[in-house]
């Protein structure tokens, strides 16, 4: 009779055993199932502000005729100027992409030294935009001139707005690296950055293209 109540402890005993195992291979599958939930869902973001874009592409590419008599893209539109704004932007995404391979490595200190590059650069690109939209109004070329001043406002104002986002979004990033580390949840956080800063890329290569360099023949 004895044994039948230690045969049962020992099995009672493997099943809490099992349990155990089995609810940490859990955590550890719904961890990583997070992991991918977060960036599709960050996926399906990106591809709802493609169509934000579009629409306000599709806009410009209406309205850039209606000068109104006033200036159009030719008498205002500076390459040279552009050209480094361009570049500053396109580089950053180099430099974060190097971040990136930091943190994959769990390189604090190299993660942090890319990440503070590529904030830097994003403010050099903010600030010519900015002196580039001061400009203009200062001569009398503001939003209100035209439908085509208008419309190159609110595309090209609309992509440094979600550029400045991605720069504050950048520094809280920094901040979470220097007290977190870099954890599954943060390198996860730092890969979908990285899609919002490399889309922000693209997006301006489109608007330098359409806007500046044909606007400017």
């Amino acid at each position: 009779m004895s044994a039948v109540p230690e045969t049962l402890k020992f099995a009672s005993d493997q099943g809490l055993t099992g349990d155990h195992n089995g609810g940490h291979d859990d955590g550890h599958g719904e961890h990583h199932d997070t992991s991918a939930t977060t960036l599709f869902g960050f996926w399906l973001y990106l591809m709802t502000d493609c169509i934000l874009f579009a629409s306000v592409f599709a806009t410009y590419a209406v309205l850039f005729m209606n000068t109104d008599g006033g200036v159009s893209g030719k008498d205002i539109f500076d390459l040279n100027f552009v050209a480094v704004e361009t570049g500053a932007l396109l580089i950053s995404s180099i430099t974060y992409g190097f971040a990136l391979l930091c943190a994959h490595k769990q390189q604090k200190a190299g993660t942090l030294l890319w990440l503070l590059v590529t904030i830097a650069l994003g403010c050099v690109f903010i600030s010519m935009e900015v002196y580039e939209f001061h400009h203009l109004i200062l001569e009398g070329n503001g939003p209100d001139r035209s439908a085509f001043l208008s419309s190159f406002f609110a595309l090209v104002g609309m992509h440094g707005l979600h550029v400045t986002a991605g720069l504050i979004w950048m520094i809280v990033m920094v901040l979470e690296v220097l007290k977190r580390g870099l954890g599954t949840q943060t390198v996860t956080r730092l890969g979908c950055l990285s899609l919002f800063w490399h889309f922000l890329d693209i997006v301006w290569v489109c608007v330098f293209t359409v806007v500046y360099l044909l606007g400017a023949m």
